[in-house]
């Protein structure tokens, strides 16, 4: 009996998919539709895509966290949300930054309230980006009042539910409505705020801020690649850029693709393309890198 003959080229492609013991789907350009309002996207640790949904904008117990299986179907993973927006991961936890608080959420989607309002030293206003840092502490931007009245605030939030305040507009006027944030590491938080289109540095202990670029219209959400070039949506104007922070006096390069409302992106797992939720067509689209 003949051998079969074995097509390396597909054998390294089924390889490829098992990742972290479980079937994971190859990352291609795709579009998802059927979300209502999608505002943030994660990538989790076993390659399942974690999106939030806002549903309807102030209405209470209709948002939800989908999540896109192995087989590329849309399911819900968490219900009863309220306006559910940032996400972030640390060790195995799901984290959503919700209407006035934090939520915590096992692999089996079972939730906790990390840090309700009143855990905050002063009300939040609109909680909407996370972050986690090394340890699991978690940064979530309060970006305040959305007609332009600023009023926002970042908080770190540790392990254990306990929340302090990292800097306010008060305090610092450059964080008029934080929205996206990225953790870099030794004391530096990346800010995107909504209102001034202003991509910051923030210092973690001291608060002060320096500008490192801007022009991002309604700043939304950032991501970096492992070498180190960073991605940034602007919500306002539906566009994603393209900005390497390692080139002296490099400027954002927007991509062509445009969208009508480019919310809290991610990269997928190979880093081939950035995911984006598109808040008012209802899609996550992947974005060639």
């Amino acid at each position: 009996m003949p051998h079969a003959r074995v097509n390396l080229q597909h054998l390294i492609a089924a390889l490829a998919l098992l990742t972290a013991g479980s079937l994971v789907v190859a990352d291609e350009p795709r579009t998802v539709h059927g979300l209502t309002s999608p505002e943030s996207v994660l990538v989790g640790a076993d390659g399942r895509i974690y999106v939030s949904e806002i549903g309807g904008f102030g209405k209470d117990g209709d948002g939800r966290i989908a999540v896109i299986d192995a087989t590329g179907k849309l399911m819900p993973f968490v219900t009863g949300l309220d306006d559910p927006k940032g996400l972030a991961a640390h060790k195995g936890w799901l984290y959503v930054a919700d209407k006035t608080g934090v939520i915590k959420i096992d692999r089996q989607g079972r939730t906790s309230v990390l840090a309700q309002a009143s855990n905050f030293p002063q009300p939040p206003r609109l909680l909407n980006d996370l972050s986690a840092d090394d340890d699991g502490n978690l940064f979530v931007s309060d970006t305040g009042d959305l007609q332009g009245g600023g009023k926002g605030a970042i908080f770190r939030i540790t392990p254990q539910g306990k929340v302090t305040l990292l800097v306010s507009e008060a305090q610092n006027p450059a964080i008029k409505n934080p929205n996206g944030l990225l953790w870099e590491g030794k004391d530096r938080l990346l800010v995107l705020d909504f209102a001034t289109g202003e991509l910051l540095r923030l210092n973690t202990k001291t608060g002060a801020t320096d500008k490192l670029a801007d022009g991002f219209g309604g700043g939304d959400g950032l991501a970096r690649d492992k070498a180190g070039v960073l991605f940034i949506s602007d919500w306002t104007g539906g566009r994603v850029f393209k900005l390497d922070l390692r080139q002296p006096g490099a400027k954002p390069q927007p991509y062509a693709q445009t969208f009508q409302s480019a919310a809290d992106i991610t990269l997928s797992r190979d880093e081939r393309f950035i995911l984006v939720p598109d808040m008012k067509a209802g899609t996550l689209v992947w974005l060639p890198k």
